[in-house]
Order: structure tokens, then sequence, then C-alpha cells
């Protein structure tokens, strides 16, 4: 009887091994003629993804993904740097509006503010930045990150000075100094010193003379520094080429210009009368 049961056993596995073949063949049968070589074609254009991802490179992408987007530095330190003057940028087309990333500022030296931005009647021109006063000696520090453009003597304004342009796209400007501990194209940090305070050049006192500049033109310090703090009074100055070009014109040469038209206006009417005459 078991003898039996194992034979009837067997005769169905080996029913069912027969037919399991034929079914898949069946199914097989019912794929396109070219799929194997579709497969295989397919299999050899595959890579292992870990092949082209290293984990460096996935490092260094989170890593970047984290930082603020910067001005080029060739763009910024490569143009219009061999400059000899306070302003390297005449005749360059400059923007009209550009907000500018001030959030790095750290304050050349704490003081009271002695002199501002503006037309000084007293001497007919414009004073194109802020006076703090200090002693003689005291630590001057560069206002951004940077690099150091030039340093130069100026007997008849600025006296020694400094002028740095920054990773932002400004320059800034330090006049009236004793001495200078920075040299040209070195790399600067914000807050490192760079210069000691004098009462060099066109000076009336110790003081520090201190510019914010952008393509050249002259922007009051006041506007985007908190005097009293030494802070930002913004994250972001937005400039206006416009506003700034205004502040720079003054009083004093609209002031000229109404008195050469009134000038004028007289002598026409002295050649009227002498006319009529």
């Amino acid at each position: 009887m078991k003898l039996l049961n194992l034979k009837k056993t067997f005769t169905l596995f080996a029913t069912a091994l027969v037919l399991v073949p034929s079914v898949a063949n069946a199914q097989y049968k019912q794929l396109p003629r070219n799929h194997d070589q579709q497969h295989s074609e397919l299999l050899a254009s595959q890579k292992p993804m870990a092949s082209d991802i290293k984990v460096a490179n996935v490092l260094r992408y989170m890593s970047d993904l984290s930082k603020p987007e910067l001005p080029e530095q060739d763009e910024i330190y490569g143009e219009y740097w061999a400059s000899h003057g306070v302003n390297p940028y005449i005749g360059v087309a400059i923007p009209e509006v550009k907000d500018i990333d001030v959030s790095g500022y750290f304050h050349p030296i704490m003081g009271r503010v002695t002199s501002g931005f503006g037309y000084r009647p007293r001497f007919g021109r414009i004073h194109r930045g802020v006076d703090i006063g200090l002693k003689i000696g005291d630590t001057i520090r560069v206002a951004f990150d940077g690099k150091v453009r030039m340093t130069s003597f100026d007997k008849r304004g600025y006296g020694y000075y400094v002028v740095v342009r920054h990773d932002n796209g400004m320059e800034t400007v330090y006049g009236h100094l004793s001495k200078f501990i920075a040299k040209p194209n070195q790399v600067v940090k914000a807050g490192d010193p760079i210069a000691l305070g004098g009462n060099t050049g066109r000076s009336t006192g110790p003081h520090l003379h201190f510019e914010t500049r952008y393509f050249g033109l002259a922007i009051n310090p006041q506007l985007i520094i908190d005097f009293e703090n030494g802070v930002p009074i913004k994250d972001v100055f937005t400039f206006n080429k416009s506003a700034v070009e205004k502040s720079n014109l003054g009083r004093g040469r609209v002031a000229k210009k109404s008195t050469r038209s009134k000038a004028r206006a007289t002598a026409s009417k002295r050649k009227k009368s002498s006319r009529k005459k």
C-alpha cells in the first residue's frame, strides 16, 4: 500500500516538472523575438551608481548649498586694480541699482563723528566721507573682508591713506593716517589692523577720514552704518546710482551754476540796454 502511494506521488511530481518548463516556455514565446537583445543592451548600458558618486563629492555639494552666493573674485580683483587713484573706475558703466551685502562690517574705530558727508561751504567742496575723532597712534581696522589695493600719501588731502577693495564689490578709504600696517595686495579680514590713526595731510586735528565707495562713487557712510553703535543699519544696502550721483554733485556746483546763469542774464540785459541807447 505504501509502495503504491509512493509511486503515485513520484508520478505527480514528474508531471509537474514537465508542465512548469512548458508553461514558462509558453509565456516566453509570447515576448518579442528581439527581447533578449534589448535586455542585453540595457544591462550593458547601465553603470553601478557607486562608480559615479563619491562621498567627497557629496560632502562638497552639501557644503556648497549652505554658502551664500558671492561675486566672482576675478571680476572684483582682476579689473581696474592697477590704479594709483582713489577712484579707478573713471569712465566705467555703473549699475543703476545694486544690493550690497554689508553684514560682515567691522567698525574701523569707535569714536565721535566730528564731521559728516556732504558739501562744505567753508571749503567750497564735497566732503566725501565721515570724520571720526581719535588719538594719534590708535589702531585702524579694516571694515570688510578684502584686499589692500593701495597705500599712498597726499599732502593736500588724505595725507597717508589706504584703499581696500572688498569681496562685496565696495572700496573703503582710510585717510590722515600716521603709519601703515597693511601692504598693497595683502588679503585682509574684517577687523584686521591696517594702519595707525594720525593727523597728516589736509587735517585740522587727529581724526580718521573714512569713505565708502561703489564703482568709485562715494556713498554717505551714515546711510550704511550706525556710527553710534558701530554696526550696519541693515545687512543689505541698496545702492542707487542716481541718488548717489546727486549727493556727490552737492550744493557747491549747483550754486556755481546758478551764479553763472545769473551773470549771463545780467550781461545780456546790459547788452540790450546799450543797444537801445
